[in-house]
């Protein structure tokens, strides 16, 4: 069954850290690309972070969250993670983990070619 479950979301002061963790189904994480991404009310959901599960060096982040933000994964529990620290307000958001399901990854990723989506978890900042 395909499945994302994302956990670790809640909130926290600005100048704090989150650590967000995705549980995917070994299919999607051996096939795909595994990527974090964000959406604000009334805002565009964006990628936040990105990263090829065969080649750890991939990761790609967005500018607004370099240097504050790291995605990890755990290859045998089948999990990625994005360490969040630093937390600005406009960090403020729903975060979803995402699987391609496919490869190559392109960075920066592209909404459309992740095809499995987690429920999404929230992280608020004050």
């Amino acid at each position: 069954q395909v499945q994302l479950v994302e956990s670790g979301g809640g909130s926290v002061q600005a100048g704090g850290s989150l650590r967000l963790s995705c549980a995917a189904s070994r299919y999607m994480y051996d096939n795909g690309c595994m990527g974090w991404f964000r959406q604000a009310p009334g805002k565009e959901r964006e990628g936040v972070a990105a990263i090829d599960s065969d080649d750890a060096g991939s990761a790609w982040y967005a500018d607004s969250v370099k240097g504050r933000f790291t995605v990890s994964e755990d290859n045998a529990k089948n999990e990625l993670y994005l360490q969040m620290t630093s937390l600005k307000p406009e960090d403020t958001a729903m975060y979803y983990c995402a699987a391609s399901g496919s490869k190559p990854c392109f960075y920066p990723p592209e909404i459309g070619r992740f095809n499995y989506w987690g429920q999404g978890t929230q992280v608020t900042v004050s």
